[in-house]
């Protein structure tokens, strides 16, 4: 019953991780996605995350694929 708990108790923090360490990453100007997937696969990494300091630059941009492109012309 024990190992139930943990379990559940783990799903929990990871998705609340994922959660928070996506709205973090909006806030700092970073790829929402990544961060929540690796923040969800291993919880420390949102602490990496509010270590690291905001990004100046544009917002990140998946990066366009040619074939996407052309079914939105079509």
């Amino acid at each position: 019953m024990v190992v139930v708990k943990v379990i559940a108790l783990w799903g929990i923090v990871a998705i609340a991780s994922a959660f928070l360490a996506g709205v973090i990453a909006g806030i700092k100007r970073r790829d929402h996605s990544f961060w929540a997937a690796w923040s969800f696969l291993f919880p420390p990494m949102l602490l990496i995350l509010l270590v690291m300091p905001v990004n100046r630059g544009s917002r990140p941009r998946r990066p366009s694929d040619p074939l996407e492109e052309a079914e939105e012309r079509s």
